[in-house]
């Protein structure tokens, strides 16, 4: 029980950590910057942070086929599957990088179009932010890994070092006046450093000889399988979190969408608090598919939704109480008062995805990642065609209701999930699920 607290809270400060340095660092920077070259700075660090969340798409399946075989004993399956998804996400971030340097120019362009200075700036800026994507996707790797192994702290503790180094860097260049350019280039130095010192760890861990890149058959076709739902899984988490501010800022314009993105932003923890701190469960229920069928994994799965499910209420209750007297203080009254009548709305479709966070885990590591996948999608397009009816109707908080929708619409995942883990449906071992060639003497 200890070290899944510890997991616990890592995962936690590994979801608080850079958000809460981006916000004592950003008012240093915009002074020194100015609000043009701070701007840079922002879609530069955003275009990063949306390409590792798509390139690490196939993480979870790296988790997942890791810990099984961890749980297993199956240590050469192991470390073929952990330098195969090395392989993957070589050629994936590799891939995603070309794409973001060929972009740059035209992204420079129309951040910078009367400005030559600052559109060289620009450019030069998004060209090494494709390269901190590719290491961050290599990154990814030693991550994953180390969490299938439940080993949660050694991870986050270099990714962390390393992204508030390159937040304190970058306040440090920018009151010396220095370019965006020279702020990425110095963020793509740490992050390299920490990225060598993960595979360092990972080497070490693992006992192995090699973790040079390969593509073993059998390992890839495991990897592909359930990485393949979860990066489409990552890829419209992505649009389906940025479609909404973008149909509301073309309906309703700027004000609407600074409204509405600031209880967006409030209510987001009660979900990612949820996320970071039960993702421990998903590798310990992956580890012990093996050794039964999954109703024997009933009693975690409820003391964790029982502890999922108390702290979103308590988060809930506490936002809804407290959170338009914050919202007022933090960006003014003209901005709460046209946020009230949306707030609450907001709040509770967070809730009901942090809701399904423990139904999320236990599917995934039961192998069944379709579902997950599917019902997500479902919930986005019903989100996509309710906005598109209600918001020429009935403006922002028609928004709000289609957030709703696809809350409740996620929290259809329990229903597979209860018949997995109901005594009357017998299922087999997972084991029998594996493929024969990986059953070793």
């Amino acid at each position: 029980m200890r070290e899944q607290l510890t997991n616990a809270a890592y995962g936690v400060l590994d979801y608080a950590a850079y958000p809460i340095g981006m916000l004592l660092v950003a008012p240093i920077v915009l002074r020194y910057m100015g609000a043009p070259r701070y701007g840079v700075w922002t879609v530069a660090t955003a275009a990063v942070s949306m390409g590792s969340i798509i390139a690490s798409g196939f993480g979870d399946a790296n988790i997942q086929h890791v810990a099984r075989q961890r749980g297993l004993g199956r240590h050469a399956t192991l470390i073929r599957a952990v330098r195969s998804m090395i392989g993957i996400n070589l050629v994936l971030g590799t891939a995603l990088a070309i794409i973001a340097w060929m972009l740059a120019p035209y992204a420079s362009r129309h951040l910078a179009p009367l400005e030559p200075a600052l559109q060289r700036d620009c450019l030069w800026s998004l060209r090494l932010a494709s390269i901190v994507l590719w290491i961050r996707t290599l990154e990814s790797v030693c991550i994953s890994t180390q969490r299938a192994f439940e080993r949660y702290g050694a991870a986050v503790r270099v990714s962390i070092v390393a992204r508030v180094l390159s937040l304190a860097v970058a306040a440090g260049l920018a009151c010396i006046g220095e370019s965006v350019g020279a702020i990425v280039a110095a963020t793509a130095i740490l992050a390299l450093f920490g990225t060598l010192l993960q595979y360092v760890h990972l080497w070490r861990m693992l006992k192995t000889d090699s973790l040079l890149p390969s593509f073993d058959r059998e390992a890839m076709k495991a990897l592909l399988s359930f990485g393949a739902f979860s990066w489409l899984q990552a890829v419209s988490g992505v649009v389906f979190s940025q479609v909404d501010r973008l149909m509301l800022g073309v309906s309703l314009g700027a004000v609407a969408v600074a409204s509405y993105a600031l209880c967006a932003q409030m209510a987001q923890p009660v979900y990612g608090f949820a996320a970071s701190g039960l993702h421990f469960l998903f590798p310990y229920l992956a580890g012990r598919t093996t050794s039964g069928p999954p109703t024997h994994l009933r009693n975690a799965i409820a003391i964790a939704f029982a502890a999922n499910l108390l702290f979103v209420a308590a988060a809930t209750v506490t936002l809804l109480a407290f959170g338009p007297h914050i919202l007022r203080a933090w960006a003014g009254p003209a901005i709460a008062e046209s946020s009230a009548p949306i707030f609450s709305t907001i709040v509770w479709s967070s809730a009901l995805l942090g809701v399904n966070v423990t139904g999320t885990y236990a599917l995934f590591a039961l192998g069944r990642v379709q579902i997950v996948t599917w019902l997500n999608l479902a919930g986005g397009a019903s989100m996509l065609l309710l906005m598109v009816w209600l918001v020429p109707r009935f403006g922002v908080i028609g928004l709000a209701w289609a957030r709703l929708c696809y809350g409740s619409i996620t929290l259809l995942i329990y229903l597979p999930l209860l018949r997995l883990l109901s005594p009357q449906s017998q299922p087999q071992p997972l084991l029998s699920a594996v493929p024969k060639v990986y059953e070793e003497a």
